[in-house]
């Protein structure tokens, strides 16, 4: 599963990132100016990376790398170069992507709202949340806000207890069940 969320302005290397130790109880946002815009007060915060990183074996690449390969091969069969090319690409990307380590990322749940990175989530425009926790798969807050393109946000917990984040955001949003969308049980299921 992934998480597309913006690339911090003061973006770090992952391996400095890694290097630093910190305690998600103890790790506070002091600087809210860096958001720029008005926070409240923080009730709880943590670090976790942006996105899950599944380990892909040399199996998971040879699979992915015949299904491309066979679609370049339809798109040049059916006269379609810009298929294929687009086929071409996305092989590309994709193999760049999977190379790509998570940064690892600031959250934290506030009285306004819940920061992500630089993001903010007013309560306001969250109309509610579930958490979905599958310790050995995942571990996500889910976000049903009022925008009409993306409503879905996902915001990694990592190692956080999820009985605390669930006390501290039903104070704020109601908690609405919701299902794994087909996109995020695709992602889980080709480790993507």
């Amino acid at each position: 599963m992934s998480f597309d969320l913006k690339t911090p302005r003061n973006k770090q290397p992952a391996a400095y990132q890694e290097e630093q130790d910190f305690e998600a109880d103890q790790y506070d946002i002091e600087n809210e100016e860096d958001l720029g815009q008005d926070t409240g007060k923080i009730l709880y915060s943590w670090r976790a990376p942006q996105f899950e990183v599944y380990e892909k074996s040399g199996r998971w690449y040879i699979i992915a790398a015949l299904f491309i390969l066979a679609m370049i091969a339809y798109a040049l069969y059916t006269n379609g170069p810009m298929m294929a090319v687009t086929f071409i690409l996305i092989g590309i990307v994709g193999y760049i992507y999977s190379q790509k380590d998570p940064l690892v990322v600031t959250f934290a749940i506030t009285d306004e709202g819940i920061i992500a990175d630089k993001e903010i989530y007013l309560y306001e425009n969250i109309h509610s949340f579930w958490i979905f926790y599958d310790p050995h798969h995942t571990k996500t807050i889910s976000l049903h806000t009022k925008a009409s393109t993306f409503p879905f946000v996902h915001i990694p917990i990592g190692d956080e207890n999820p009985a605390k984040l669930h006390e501290i955001l039903t104070e704020y949003i109601p908690e609405i069940k919701q299902d794994p969308s087909m996109i995020d049980t695709i992602e889980r299921v080709l480790h993507i």
